[in-house]
């Protein structure tokens, strides 16, 4: 019921910073959990970061703890992710993802029912 629209990706140096959005529209967008995704080349995907559906409770992988951000505005039907002090390890596809459950974002055995098409981040050195 939940369709996802991915955008705010690009190609940045080193240190500089990007925010990322991922616009939802179909459904109840307020009552949903999300959160972000990445998978680069010959990697597997994984977990970035999650966000409740209130707004209130994140969770963050350890690899951009401190440096990424993730917040939501429910009025605007919009999940964001404050990129900082991006490295070049950084480098991927980022996918956004939205489930009833929050559980479903976080475990790492969660298969979330929404996704978005994915948008390219590039750091270079």
């Amino acid at each position: 019921q939940v369709q996802l629209v991915e955008s705010g990706g690009g190609l940045v140096q080193a240190g500089d910073s990007l925010r990322l959005s991922c616009a939802a529209s179909g459904g109840t967008f307020s009552k949903y959990a999300g959160g972000w995704f990445r998978q680069a080349p010959g990697k597997a995907r994984e977990f970035v970061a999650a966000i409740d559906w209130s707004g209130e409770h994140t969770m963050y992988a350890e690899s951009v703890k401190g440096r990424f951000t993730i917040a939501r505005d429910n009025a605007d039907n919009t999940i964001y992710l404050q990129m900082n002090i991006l490295k070049p390890e950084d480098t991927a596809v980022y996918s956004c993802a939205a489930d009833r459950l929050y559980m479903a974002i976080w475990r790492r055995d969660g298969n979330p029912d929404y996704w978005g098409q994915g948008t390219q981040v590039t750091v270079s050195s």
